[in-house]
């Protein structure tokens, strides 16, 4: 074949990473925030539950943990550990995750970090970090959102 390749566009980083699963149907929900933080704090890459409907009708949910391939064995036992369930399944899956930058942006508030994610030079998503933006509001009183809308406008104004 003669030919040339077509240009690949730069969607930023791909890597490989572990999708673990559980099911839960007789857990209190309550214990979901506390496995969450800690996997999170453990280096998960991501934790999350959606709802379901179980076998026998139950109402349950499906716990995943996003973790690097090295992680797996931590968080399984985690997942063992912490949560009511007797089985984890897991598969690998690539994903593909644009480039972030941390950009600072002072307000009448405080400086609030604002993450930006571009790609191929061009903002894509931008937003306030929500624990700098809640800090301030609980120091001055203020509500949340007017402290997230004041660093969005303040970071579009230096973009």
């Amino acid at each position: 074949m003669v030919g040339e390749a077509a240009q690949k566009i730069a969607l930023g980083a791909e890597e490989t990473i572990r999708v673990l699963e559980a099911n839960l149907d007789d857990m209190n929900p309550q214990i979901f925030g506390y496995f969450l933080d800690k996997a999170l704090a453990a280096g998960a890459l991501d934790v999350f539950a959606a709802s379901v409907q179980m076998k026998k009708s139950r109402p349950g949910m499906l716990v995943t943990v996003l973790c690097k391939p090295a992680d797996e064995q931590k968080f399984q036992e985690m997942l063992f550990a912490e949560t009511t369930t007797l089985g984890v399944r897991s598969h690998t899956a690539e994903r593909r995750i644009l480039p972030r930058a941390w950009e600072t942006v002072a307000t009448r508030f405080g400086n609030v970090r604002v993450k930006v994610a571009r790609l191929d030079g061009i903002v894509r998503q931008a937003s306030p970090e929500f624990d700098d933006c809640r800090k301030l509001a609980e120091e001055q009183n203020v509500p949340l959102q007017q402290v997230m809308d004041e660093a969005m406008r303040k970071w579009s104004q230096q973009s």
